[in-house]
């Protein structure tokens, strides 16, 4: 009996550190186009991952591969140990996409119904409805809705059911601030139940809010992965910013050691000749010592951490302009 308790025990335990998602040497290509390169990625039960990556990157067709959607040209991609089509097929998975349309000629109940009652563990139908903040709208045509009203239907239909892993391509487009902030509310509230939420965004203070792990693409590989934190770490880059009241010297602001990038705006001080400077830099300490040492007296000085775009934005440009891949890169 011992023995047989151990066992299941130990089961159990594997189960929960089982990979939710697993990309193994996964590859992708439209004719010429490479759009996921030798992928490989694994998600865990009860994380909250956002999927951030310039246009191109591959975001779109790794979503494809996961819901199986599309079929990889080499490696394979699992489910909860089993293929995407199987671990839909048992209402494992939930997903709200951009592309498609919603179901014309029915109301905003009956379809969020009809998904409920094909899934094997649905919820109740009120229940669905309040979530997804879609009731004052249960009896509006489908086809008769705002932006922001069809995502709030989308959201309904990928959580009609018990699912454990959640997709979600572009969540909040159209949504309103409010609507937003409800949206996330009920997201963290399924994470913390344990599943799984991976969603794809433009939007990348949601990312950094909301995520507890950020994965960059970039030409169909991970550039990096992490908290929103080391993501930003790992960019090296801090921000400088500081006004000036005397004429700008663009030449010798763009000689300043370290730099990575530079812009200058009209600051809006009374005189109207104020200029604000805002730099990224490999070494902030150096940079402003060396801004002291033009002869300028910055006012208003102030050196910070990246934020998550700017972050983004230098991994992304570093990788476009190094050699090396963008798995070196993230390593």
């Amino acid at each position: 009996m011992t023995t047989t308790a151990t066992s299941t025990a130990t089961t159990a335990q594997e189960a929960d550190r089982a990979p939710v998602v697993s990309f193994r040497q996964v590859s992708k290509s439209y004719g010429a186009v490479r759009a996921v390169a030798d992928l490989n990625l694994e998600l865990h039960p009860g994380e909250t991952v956002a999927l951030l990556g310039p246009n191109g990157a591959g975001k779109s067709s790794t979503l494809d591969l996961l819901l199986g959607l599309r079929g990889a040209d080499t490696g394979t991609v699992t489910l909860f140990g089993t293929t995407p089509q199987h671990a839909i097929e048992q209402g494992r998975v939930g997903a709200m996409l951009q592309s498609g349309g919603l179901m014309e000629g029915v109301k905003v109940r009956e379809l969020v119904k009809l998904a409920r009652d094909l899934h094997p563990r649905g919820y109740p139908l009120d229940d669905i409805m309040d979530t997804a903040g879609i009731t004052e709208i249960a009896d509006r045509m489908v086809d008769k809705l705002s932006g922001g009203q069809e995502q709030r239907v989308r959201f309904a239909l990928a959580t009609a059911g018990a699912n454990d892993l959640i997709v979600l391509d572009e969540p909040t487009t159209g949504m309103d601030v409010s609507a937003r902030q409800t949206f996330w509310g009920t997201m963290r509230r399924q994470a913390q139940q344990g599943r799984t939420v991976l969603f794809a965004t433009h939007y990348l203070e949601e990312a950094d809010a909301i995520a507890d792990r950020v994965i960059v693409l970039h030409r169909g590989r991970v550039l990096a992965d992490g908290t929103a934190a080391e993501i930003k770490a790992r960019a090296g880059a801090r921000r400088v910013t500081f006004d000036l009241d005397e004429p700008v010297d663009h030449d010798a602001l763009h000689g300043l050691p370290y730099l990575t990038s530079l812009t200058v705006s009209n600051s809006g001080s009374a005189a109207g000749s104020g200029r604000t400077v805002r730099i990224q830099s490999q070494d902030a300490d150096a940079t402003v010592h060396a801004v002291y040492r033009l002869g300028l007296y910055p006012h208003n000085l102030e050196v910070a951490g990246l934020g998550l775009e700017q972050a983004f934005i230098a991994l992304t440009t570093a990788s476009d302009q190094s050699p090396a891949t963008a798995e070196e890169a993230a390593r």
